[in-house]
């Protein structure tokens, strides 16, 4: 073997060391994540306080404003609301940001909502291998076809309850155009911008921006005003809520 073809043996067995390792982090972040939730679920009187204080919110009402944002996340928040600020690092094809959506998704909207926190979303990609990175792709790159407002929104919290399981291909293009007129876009150039994928390198220089800036390790991660959320608060309700208004004192 000649000196080129070992160093190319050599780059790949390295790469696939780091997708390795990557995705045995992913797996110990999700068992930690799935604890959290079961020790809520779990503290006194086999989950008696969590059904009194750590239940899942409902919609109060109306959201607030959304926004997509010149560096590629989105915003939602009330004009004049600029802290306590809420980062949400997620991947749409991750379970355990789904987890999140399910339980404390509402405490956030609602928060935003009344003007008690700015909330910003970065839609990343974790996954490297087939057919958890091309699913991802296709849904990340089809959000940034809807151009903001209650669609996004709309749009985001459809792709998590249509989220496939990690070893089958999901996310089709046709369905992410469905879902879309589903949740209400009307722009007509939406289909086209779905279907060819217009924004996946967009989505690929931002996905490389975030994670080469190490601000996660993993997803779900929350940052509030720039400190990591431990998950046991991000997976708490009403934690997550008295975490936040702390933070605006």
């Amino acid at each position: 073997m000649g000196k080129a073809a070992r160093e190319v043996s050599a780059r790949e067995r390295i790469k696939a060391q780091r997708e390795k390792e990557h995705a045995q982090q992913q797996r110990r972040r999700l068992a930690t994540i799935i604890t959290s939730v079961v020790v809520v679920l779990a503290v006194v009187g086999g989950g008696w306080w969590y059904v009194q204080s750590g239940k899942s919110e409902t919609l109060s009402g109306d959201l607030a404003p959304i926004s997509l944002a010149a560096d590629g996340s989105t915003v939602m928040a009330k004009p004049g609301v600029t802290k306590p600020v809420l980062d949400i690092y997620e991947d749409f094809q991750c379970p355990a940001c789904k987890a999140f959506e399910q339980t404390s998704s509402a405490t956030v909207k609602n928060m935003a909502a009344a003007g008690q926190v700015k909330v910003v979303y970065h839609v990343v990609n974790i996954f490297t291998q087939e057919p958890t990175l091309g699913n991802t792709t296709r849904a990340s790159a089809a959000a940034r076809c809807v151009p903001g407002g209650g669609q996004w929104m709309a749009f985001h919290d459809r792709i998590y309850k249509e989220q496939p399981p990690e070893t089958k291909q999901g996310f089709a293009l046709d369905d992410l155009v469905a879902w879309g007129k589903d949740a209400g876009v009307t722009d007509p150039g939406f289909a086209q911008c779905v279907k060819t994928q217009k924004y996946a390198q967009t989505q690929a220089d931002y996905n490389k921006k975030i994670i080469d800036s190490k601000v996660f390790e993993g997803t779900p991660t929350l940052r509030l005003d720039g400190k990591e959320i431990d998950n046991k608060i991000a997976f708490s309700p009403s934690s997550l809520r008295q975490t936040i208004l702390d933070a605006a004192k």
